[in-house]
């Protein structure tokens, strides 16, 4: 199952986007912990969108270990049931990395906090509940 979703993941990485919303000028944010509040971010000709922190358990708690309070992640959700047939989603792009809490277990996984706007924070809750999490590290 873990290799699956190792797989998975590399292949969702290799087709997906090189820049993505939150990136500024080419840089990324490995290194650049974040040390203001979760507040509204304002772009270009958009309104300002509200984010929140929230709480997500990925199911590879090694992989958890890899990451860093500032990194950004895709998070992609992989269906257990027989029935989804191994189906694979990405349920949030470029999460800002806010906490990663030190205990972890690889039966139960490991938890981080991410910065996301409160729609996308409603969706990993919901694919947390029915799915295995994984995230892919910018």
């Amino acid at each position: 199952m873990a290799a699956g979703l190792a797989v998975t993941a590399a292949a969702l990485v290799a087709a997906g986007p090189r820049d993505a919303e939150g990136v500024r000028d080419g840089q990324r944010a490995r290194g650049h912990p974040v040390t203001e509040p979760v507040r509204e971010e304002r772009r270009a000709g958009q309104r300002a969108v509200t984010k929140v922190s929230a709480p997500v358990r990925i199911a590879d708690a090694a992989t958890v270990r890899l990451l860093r309070p500032g990194d950004r992640v895709d998070v992609i959700a992989a269906e257990d049931s027989p029935a989804a047939g191994g189906h694979a989603r990405v349920v949030a792009r470029g999460a800002r990395v806010t906490q990663v809490p030190a205990a972890s277990s690889a039966e139960t996984g490991a938890l981080i906090v991410l910065s996301v706007p409160r729609a996308t924070a409603a969706r990993l809750a919901g694919a947390g509940a029915t799915a295995r999490l994984a995230v892919t590290l910018w």
